[in-house]
């Protein structure tokens, strides 16, 4: 079977996913005004200049033997920090649920990215079934902790990349790779002989390990990690790990060693780089103040960061079990978030204000 039939394109799954999607997006017009664009040429790049990160893996055999080495990292798996030592390639699997192949969900055209992302024609997002964190508000429960969606061989997987550059979108989106990075990584070469072309992002809850990201270095243009909580007290009872919150710092300041500040070409579409999310949590601005202070001190003042305020309970989260969490962040924790942030000393970010 063709794995383009086999894959939830049909309109009405493509409408929930889009909508249990837009729930982690800015809501409105929040892309990059062309006026930031254009006038600061440290963050632009000119698109016929431009070439994806992993051709040059590719040209001179490198990417070919990251994948091999990538399987190897299957067998007594650590390819996320939870350090399960289950042997994938045969097909044992622990936490995450996913055994010697990849599990997808859906992929399709997503509108409801940034708009440096989606811009006219969609973000070619693939979103991964199963996550390696348990965060109890997950807006996308049934994909993250469901053992949902299909199981996809490598060859499976390239063919979706493919549909979705044929079917001109942007870029292709990685959603929930951490466990998977063997996996993608044997896909890629695939995708490339068959003439992939667009910029590769890795949208990830920020709990990777350093393995899988030396894997990827070289491989991926723009990191896109989300930045939860600051506290092991918080990430502990809402995302049941603990080691979140060093672990987030160093994978975040390796991805920016990696690829530096988010750079756009002249069309305002995100090209290269780093852009960090950031949840406005209810009653958690003291996360947001030590976030907002180590991405501008540690990483640059010219990190590029979105200051979301989609939260709304879901997910496990009751007013019995969970009671911080379930109301929805107001108009003000998210106003002040952004004062946050700008106090830190980051100038990008969204939302901004407009532009005469």
């Amino acid at each position: 079977m063709n794995p383009a039939d086999k894959a939830p394109f049909s309109n009405t799954l493509l409408r929930e996913k889009r909508q249990l999607s837009s729930n982690r997006m800015p809501s409105g017009n929040n892309g990059i005004p062309r006026t930031t664009t254009m006038t600061d040429s440290r963050f632009r790049i000119r698109s016929e200049n431009f070439e994806p990160a992993y051709m040059d893996l590719f040209r001179s055999g490198e990417l070919y033997r990251r994948s091999r080495l990538g399987l190897r990292h299957l067998e007594k798996c650590r390819v996320c920090p939870r350090d399960c030592d289950v042997n994938r390639l045969s097909n044992e699997w622990a936490l995450c649920k996913t055994g010697r192949y990849a599990r997808v969900s859906s992929h399709f055209p997503h509108f409801g990215e940034e708009d440096c992302l989606r811009g006219t024609r969609g973000s070619g997002t693939i979103f991964f079934s199963m996550c390696n964190l348990k965060c109890v508000f997950c807006q996308n429960y049934d994909i993250s902790q469901h053992h949902d969606g299909i199981e996809v061989t490598p060859e499976e997987l390239a063919n979706m990349m493919m549909a979705l550059q044929s079917g001109g979108c942007h870029n292709i989106n990685f959603v929930t790779p951490e466990h998977v990075v063997p996996q993608i990584l044997e896909a890629l070469p695939m995708a490339v002989q068959m003439g992939l072309r667009i910029p590769l992002v890795y949208n990830t809850g920020a709990f990777d390990s350093m393995e899988s990201l030396a894997l990827m270095d070289g491989m991926i243009d723009i990191y896109m990690p989300d930045f939860k909580y600051w506290t092991s007290e918080d990430s502990a009872k809402y995302l049941k790990a603990t080691r979140y919150p060093e672990v987030a710092r160093q994978v975040i300041r390796e991805m920016h060693r990696q690829v530096g500040p988010l750079t756009f070409d002249e069309n305002g579409l995100a090209k290269r780089g780093v852009l960090v999310r950031h949840l406005v949590m209810p009653d958690a601005l003291e996360n947001t103040k030590a976030i907002m202070r180590f991405l501008s001190d540690e990483l640059s003042p010219d990190t590029f960061v979105n200051v979301m305020d989609q939260y709304r309970p879901a997910g496990k989260v009751t007013p019995e079990r969970f009671p911080t969490l379930a109301r929805r962040t107001t108009a003000e924790e998210h106003q002040q978030a952004v004062a946050i942030t700008k106090e830190a000393g980051l100038t990008r970010h969204l939302p901004v204000e407009s532009f005469a």
